[in-house]
């Protein structure tokens, strides 16, 4: 079976260690789902 991509939190907690789920930490490794972007700690869609 493939491995399921996890969806990104609308908001980052600011966690210092940073969960999976982070958008911040998914858009630094590029897993960031295509059309979406992190504003001011918040997951939106990109232009």
């Amino acid at each position: 079976m493939p491995k399921k991509a996890k969806k990104p939190k609308k908001k980052c907690c600011i966690s210092r260690s940073r969960c999976d789920r982070c958008p911040i930490r998914m858009l630094k490794e590029g897993t960031l789902p295509k059309g979406y972007t992190v504003k001011k700690r918040k997951l939106v869609k990109a232009a």
